[in-house]
């Protein structure tokens, strides 16, 4: 597929509108494996989540750079519209099932854009919270549009800067426990394997069911 338009997101977050092939659907949340179609790329496979509108007449992702060794992000980052990426069949467990809190790292704030896209676009918002933590102020993806569709239900997390408007913490039990006011909800994890896995076990150990506790596999 054709990339039709590249948007700089942040310092190192790059937006990437492709085609859309006919017929091709996905439920807001779920991800394709993603390679660039030139030589020496096309086996390097990597996974991406969608994050336009399910109707949109184009398929977009939002990709985080990672220029420190010369790999796929570093590659795609140097594309340009007309260049090519392939792209194959739809998968991902996450997915909305209900109100609830979104609870993002960095890049893994992608899945979400696509449900609170979704949901903001049908006026179905309402009682869901996010809660998004990034290291620096320069890390966060798509500030203003968070604000405008959350309001104050949307709270933006910095772990290793302290600035004005932000929290500066960790995502931990503690801050949890002062957070979370009903574990009776949904709560959609995503981020780096190492976090979503000590929330995951924590929001159990609070009361949360298991089965409403959404992520990847």
């Amino acid at each position: 597929m054709k990339i039709l338009a590249i948007e700089t997101v942040t310092h190192n977050v790059k937006s990437f509108r492709i085609e859309k092939p006919e017929g091709y659907s996905f439920v807001p949340g779920q991800a394709t494996d993603v390679s660039i179609n030139k030589e020496g790329w096309k086996e390097e496979v990597r996974p991406f989540t969608f994050t336009a509108l399910t109707d949109d007449p184009f398929l977009q992702f939002t990709i985080k750079g990672y220029h420190d060794h010369k790999g796929v992000t570093d590659q795609l980052h140097r594309l340009k519209p007309g260049d090519e990426l392939v792209i194959r069949d739809v998968w991902g467990a996450i997915e909305y099932k209900g109100p609830g809190y979104f609870i993002a790292g960095g890049a893994g704030i992608t899945p979400f854009l696509a449900i609170l896209r979704d949901l903001h676009r049908k006026g179905k918002l309402e009682g869901n919270t996010l809660f998004f933590s990034n290291q620096t102020y320069r890390d966060i993806i798509h500030e203003s549009e968070l604000k405008n569709m959350l309001g104050n239900n949307v709270v933006f997390i910095l772990s290793k800067e302290d600035k004005p408007g932000y929290l500066h913490t960790r995502i931990d039990k503690s801050f949890l426990q002062s957070n979370i006011t009903d574990t009776s909800k949904h709560f959609y994890i995503c981020g780096p394997d190492p976090m979503v896995n000590e929330i995951a076990g924590i929001l159990t150990g609070m009361g949360a069911s298991a089965d409403t506790v959404v992520f990847e596999k």
